[in-house]
């Protein structure tokens, strides 16, 4: 893989001027280098700063995904970035799949028909996965972890009786921009090149950030139920057979309301909410 040989140009400026009206004090920073932007946003709420922020680093030395896995990659060759700031919904659940669907739209607003096997299509795989489909076969692109601070976020002086509590939450995103080697992996990743060639990283960082931000300030409102039925439409497990990380296997029958997902087994139709059980598909198929 070639490196990046001459500086990013990030567009940081055209971010703030699109998100600052939705969120006041928003501000935008981009590290050379740091361990995990994610662990940086939760540092700095532990030290009481819940300023909402957007925290892009070109290099990450200890990444990480969901369970801990780690999430490395050479300046240029992924956009990782994460977005914190407080939010205070009625019902958490279905977040991590709200902003898979909102990443999606934005990096692919139209899905090519299926059928078509030069086009690879974005999917979602429960619950936080951004995959590729197509004639290559099923590949991860990327990844979201969500995570909460477990102390509250200063409250909104205007906050109405009764209103949620507003927590400090950081929205992690790390996607492939170039191809990546698929050594140690199952499954060849997939890239942004895939998609749309020449879509670097920072053309897809001014998609994603602006619509991110106004989807979860809809979702604080609304909770993901309005977000159901656009991901069912990319949804990549929907018909599969799966099998549960506690042995079960059964069939994917899509996401309830409040993001849940269905699986038929044996002992009937289970919905499977907890953040700890991996699915994984017994079968990945081509669309």
């Amino acid at each position: 893989m070639q490196l990046q040989e001459n500086p990013i140009r990030w567009p940081a400026e055209a971010i703030w001027e699109a998100v600052a009206p939705l969120l006041p004090g928003f501000t935008v920073e981009v590290l050379p280098s740091i361990d995990s932007t994610n662990t940086e946003l939760m540092r700095r709420a532990r030290a009481g700063r819940g300023e909402p922020t957007l925290l892009v680093a070109e290099q990450q030395t200890a990444g990480r995904g969901r369970l801990g896995r780690v999430w490395q990659s050479d300046v240029g060759a992924s956009l990782m970035m994460s977005l914190g700031l407080p939010l205070a919904p009625a019902d958490w659940s279905g977040l991590s799949l709200a902003v898979g669907v909102s990443v999606a739209e934005s990096l692919q607003p139209e899905l090519p028909a299926v059928g078509n096997d030069q086009a690879a299509r974005i999917g979602l795989k429960w619950p936080n996965d951004l995959w590729l489909g197509g004639s290559a076969g099923d590949r991860k692109l990327g990844g979201i972890l969500v995570e909460t601070a477990s102390f509250v976020a200063p409250q909104p002086a205007a906050a109405p009786a009764g209103a949620s509590t507003a927590r400090y939450v950081v929205v992690g995103i790390g996607i492939n921009v170039m191809p990546r080697s698929a050594e140690g992996m199952s499954l060849p990743p997939g890239s942004l090149q895939d998609v749309e060639p020449g879509l670097d990283a920072p053309t897809a960082l001014l998609r994603i950030v602006p619509a991110l931000v106004a989807m979860l300030q809809s979702f604080e409102g609304y909770g993901f139920a309005p977000m159901q039925a656009r991901f069912a439409t990319r949804d990549v497990l929907q018909g599969r057979a799966v099998t549960l990380s506690d042995g079960q296997a059964g069939t994917a029958h899509g996401v309830a309301e409040d993001g849940a997902l269905l699986v038929h087994t044996a002992q009937g139709m289970q919905a499977i909410t907890s953040s700890e059980i991996s699915v994984r598909p017994a079968a990945m198929r081509p669309h």
